[in-house]
């Protein structure tokens, strides 16, 4: 039997995505993400206006998405509550949030040369695209209250590079799905596609009731009209 419910979080299980991105002195910034999906070669992912990630892509227009599998879960786990930017919303504020300069160090990466933009790529990751941005829109511009506070970034992929392994035989352009072994984000936990949870998520500290939207009162109301 449905029931109605006003669950704040609404990630039943997307990838997890290392960002990487070029700050204004140069250095790299790195942002886990699973704000993301696909069509053909092109991205979309969703992210705070006000983070490092967003000010890099606005200023510069490139980026690689490096993704995580389930052996990087440990490194994207340290990367929680941090974020590259000084100018930290009052959300990321009261949440506990924290300034890292070098991300890769804190988590333990490896920087990797890429070939088509100035974004690094993750060298432990399986699989990286190195992008371009195509367009930028807002995000419930409708709400007062939420304008203005996410962006989404439609990402032009211009190289994809997949390491060996995870090929089927004898097919360089066809990644074997039973070779590969993405890391999952589901309710701000950590999983893999076995559904067994697979390290402990520091994101997941954070209340629930904190994501909760006024899109969810605006929900209410119609179904109280409705009733």
């Amino acid at each position: 039997m449905h029931i109605s419910s006003e669950s704040a979080i609404l990630y039943f299980g997307t990838p997890v995505i290392l960002v990487s991105t070029v700050n204004e002195d140069g250095s790299f910034n790195l942002a886990p993400i699973s704000s993301i999906f696909w069509l053909g070669w092109r991205a979309v992912i969703g992210v705070g206006s006000s983070s490092q990630t967003a000010r890099n892509l606005k200023r510069n227009g490139q980026c690689v998405l490096n993704l995580a599998s389930v052996n990087e879960v440990a490194a994207v786990n340290k990367l929680a509550l941090t974020t590259g930017s000084d100018a930290m919303s009052p959300w990321k504020v009261a949440r506990g949030y924290r300034v890292e300069r070098n991300k890769f160090e804190l988590a333990g990466l490896t920087p990797q040369t890429s070939e088509t933009v100035a974004a690094a790529r993750v060298q432990e990751c399986l699989v990286q695209q190195e992008c371009t941005v195509a367009a930028m829109h807002g995000i419930a511009d409708d709400e007062a209250m939420l304008k203005g506070g996410i962006l989404t970034f439609e990402l032009r992929i211009q190289r994809l590079h997949v390491d060996a392994s995870l090929l089927q035989d004898g097919n360089p352009d066809r990644i074997d799905p039973d070779k590969w072994k993405p890391l999952i984000m589901s309710f701000q936990k950590f999983y893999g596609l076995d559904n067994q949870q697979v390290h402990a998520s520091t994101l997941s500290t954070i209340p629930e009731k904190a994501y909760r939207s006024p899109d969810v009162d605006k929900a209410r109301q119609i179904a109280k009209l409705e009733a």
